[in-house]
């Protein structure tokens, strides 16, 4: 479908066609005053803003430059995913333009987004008229430069003065993913590395538009994880890696997924340390319930658990079988909490039978075998086990 036409020579029409030349993939959330930037972009309409910039990552995992379009109070969905992105890295340009309602005209509040880039250590652009042809690209090439969202944030004055230009041509760079040698902290103090170098591209020279990092005086780290003197911390280094205990019931499932060469997208819980030795299965995602979007638009597997699916995952698969993403999200359902005390976790099933889910048990290896089958469409398979009682997580000497 033709997006539709912005208006004539406005900031808004300027920002526009910027944004088509430098990006891919596009999605939003409608709200003033970005309602019709949106519209002009072609954008996806999505559930909300954390799916929304979830699908966006996908693409960026995946080589493809995203733009999220959405208003300020959209952006407070956001902040879960938007603070990972940092420490977690990407591989292509991942922009959010936030439009501030400065006014009030059409939010329940007022505010200006330009104090999350120091927040979430993310490059933001307040652009003017003059700036609008040449900020999209340049964000983009800021996010791949440093691994991390860049952000863009415009006015209902800023989108409606008088504006034209060409915007110039398309240079792509390649971000980093996170290694996944690195332990925990090591990719904290690896985010932290890239931080400092992002402050002094900042201070090296005037940067059009360029909010955060200032151009000059001090810039304090909101990180609580210094740089290390050296590298940052490696598995190998630490001379460990942490693993599953050792009577896991999911152990077939981690043998199955290795067998069909499946890249789950992992969520946040046990699944993550299936990217540790010896199993070294999937990538990280991006937060609590993150899997099932990032997955929609990049690897086409999620790996997540009961709770974090009932945590922020359900709107997720509601907006994937909405728009029809084939994707396999496989959910772990052992009742409980299992890193942080094994407390109850709600019963799954009630929330998602519209999905249609196969039900298999954790240790039957040939049903795990015959359900891990992606689909033209949002399939679901909960794998049913019980955690071992009085066991922790396990080591494995690097």
């Amino acid at each position: 479908m033709t997006a539709p036409a912005p208006h004539e020579n406005t900031g808004e029409g300027c920002l526009a066609a910027a944004l088509r030349t430098a990006a891919d993939c596009f999605y939003t959330v409608p709200g003033y005053p970005v309602t019709t930037l949106g519209e002009a972009c072609g954008a996806v309409n999505t559930i909300n803003e954390k799916v929304a910039l979830e699908y966006a990552l996908g693409d960026a995992v995946s080589g493809r430059r995203a733009c999220v379009i959405l208003k300020n109070v959209g952006l407070n969905a956001c902040m879960d995913p938007l603070m990972n992105v940092a420490v977690q890295g990407l591989s292509a340009g991942a922009v959010i333009v936030v439009g501030d309602d400065t006014e009030v005209k059409g939010s329940q509040n007022a505010q200006d987004s330009r104090c999350i880039g120091r927040y979430a250590e993310v490059p933001l652009f307040s652009p003017e008229a003059d700036d609008l042809t040449t900020v999209a690209e340049a964000a983009f090439q800021a996010s791949e430069h440093f691994s991390r969202i860049a952000m863009v944030r415009v006015t209902p004055a800023v989108l409606a003065t008088a504006a034209e230009g060409t915007p110039p041509a398309r240079t792509d760079h390649k971000g980093t993913i996170a290694d996944s040698s690195l332990t925990m902290r090591g990719r904290a103090e690896a985010a932290e590395m890239r931080q400092r170098a992002m402050v002094r591209w900042a201070q090296e020279q005037p940067v059009p538009a360029l909010v955060y990092p200032p151009h000059q005086g001090r810039v304090p780290s909101c990180s609580t994880v210094s740089p290390p003197a050296g590298d940052p911390e490696t598995m190998h280094s630490r001379g460990f890696a942490r693993t599953f205990c050792r009577e896991c019931p999911y152990i077939p499932l981690l043998e199955v997924m290795q067998e069909k060469n499946l890249h789950p997208v992992l969520d946040i819980g046990c699944g993550l340390l299936a990217k540790n030795p010896p199993w070294e299965v999937g990538i990280t995602g991006y937060g609590l319930g993150s899997s099932p979007a990032v997955a929609a638009t990049s690897t086409g597997v999620a790996l997540i658990g009961d709770y974090a699916l009932m945590h922020s995952g359900l709107s997720a698969l509601a907006d994937i079988r909405e728009k029809g993403l084939p994707v396999l999200v496989v959910i772990v359902e052992n009742g409980v909490l299992g890193m942080t005390g094994k407390q109850a976790a709600p019963d799954i099933l009630p929330y998602i039978n519209w999905a249609s889910p196969v039900i298999v048990t954790a240790v039957d290896t040939d049903a795990i075998r015959a359900a891990l089958v992606p689909e033209d469409r949002l399939k679901c398979v909960i794998i049913r086990g019980t955690c071992p009682d009085g066991e922790d997580h396990e080591t494995v000497e690097c």
